[in-house]
């Protein structure tokens, strides 16, 4: 089975950039996801430079923070900032001609880094919105790279990262029988979505996921790669 553990939110803060790339020389992450609003963006933009080996996708965002093409007001609360929200499962109405223009704008800003895009993945799971899978595909067909598994985009698996998606690492479900669990599964390929961090004042202000990713830290660098697993970045 390929097995690809992937790092989320690399750039939120210095704390939790410091953590992935821990993660990665110490640990079982091969890659990571990069926020394009967030606030140490420049930092992981240049571990990862020095880092060349992490492959580095987009952790596309619409629920947090501010945009960062300058025209779509429809996406935004009164103060300029994302109004969506981490509790949305899914929407019924959004502008997605204004989403398309404001992720356009977060991937060309990744590719003008000069980093080589890995792959396209986002912040809460929004790309699993229904009424955004178009958007989705067209993304992953223009800068043709591949995208994190969602139940709205299976029956496009030409697109896909891996096969399936393993969400488990994550608050109580942190912990070294990750291994164990994942060799149930009846797959091929799969993710392990991860959120290893050093905890710092700006992760404190910004998530609600905070001592977690220190513990999540510790394991992932801690395992031991059982020999029936591929490397899948």
């Amino acid at each position: 089975m390929k097995v690809l553990f992937n790092a989320d939110d690399f750039g939120l803060t210095k704390g939790v950039t410091d953590g992935i790339i821990k993660a990665y020389k110490d640990g079982v992450v091969s890659s990571a996801t990069l926020m394009m609003n967030g606030k140490a963006i420049d930092y992981a933009v240049s571990q990862a430079k020095k880092h060349p080996l992490l492959n580095i996708g987009i952790h596309l965002v619409l629920t947090w923070g501010k945009p960062i093409s300058g025209n779509v007001p429809s996406l935004l609360d009164n103060q300029g900032f994302f109004k969506f929200k981490n509790t949305f499962l899914e929407v019924e109405d959004v502008d997605v001609d204004a989403v398309e223009r404001e992720w356009c704008a977060q991937i060309d800003a990744f590719l003008a880094t000069g980093l080589p895009l890995h792959h396209i993945d986002s912040h809460h799971h929004i790309h699993g919105w229904g009424l955004l899978k178009e958007v989705v595909v067209k993304l992953a067909q223009r800068y043709n790279v591949p995208v994190r598994y969602v139940e709205s985009l299976k029956g496009n698996p030409e697109i896909l990262l891996t096969e399936t998606l393993w969400l488990d690492f994550y608050g109580e479900g942190v912990d070294y029988e990750i291994f164990n669990k994942l060799q149930q599964l009846d797959t091929t390929s799969v993710e392990v979505m991860t959120h290893p961090a050093i905890i710092d004042e700006d992760l404190k202000e910004f998530s609600s996921y905070i001592e977690k990713r220190e513990q999540e830290l510790e394991i992932l660098c801690g395992l031991q790669v059982p020999n029936w697993v591929e490397d899948c970045s």
